[in-house]
């Protein structure tokens, strides 16, 4: 489900509708908690049982579905934006991002 959450996500070529974008926040973030550096989620929404260990084939995938979701033509990033909270909202998603890929992308970066 995670996986499958992820390549819908990196495969949306139209406009990203904030269910989607949100589905993939969540999948890359769950990947990000059992990354070295990972921070824990609390929240009454989280799963009632332990999850199972991610493959570390998911965390690429996480960074595209989370580059997809902060990109242009997403609902969820646009929504954000309108908001006070949208700068804090991407730095979030700019924390998990940098755990799923710890090495520093020079790419990223400019």
């Amino acid at each position: 489900m995670v996986r499958t959450t992820l390549i819908r996500t990196i495969e949306t070529r139209d406009y990203l509708e904030s269910p989607e974008g949100a589905e993939a926040v969540a999948a890359a973030a769950l990947i990000a908690v059992q990354c070295p550096g990972g921070e824990p989620i609390s929240t009454s929404y989280g799963p009632d049982q332990a999850l199972p260990i991610f493959a570390i084939d998911l965390r690429p995938l996480a960074v595209e579905a989370l580059d997809r979701v902060v990109a242009e033509e997403s609902e969820l990033a646009d929504l954000w934006d309108e908001t006070v909270n949208g700068p804090t909202w991407r730095q979030t998603i700019s924390r998990i991002r940098a755990v799923l890929t710890p090495e520093q992308d020079p790419l990223f970066d400019r």
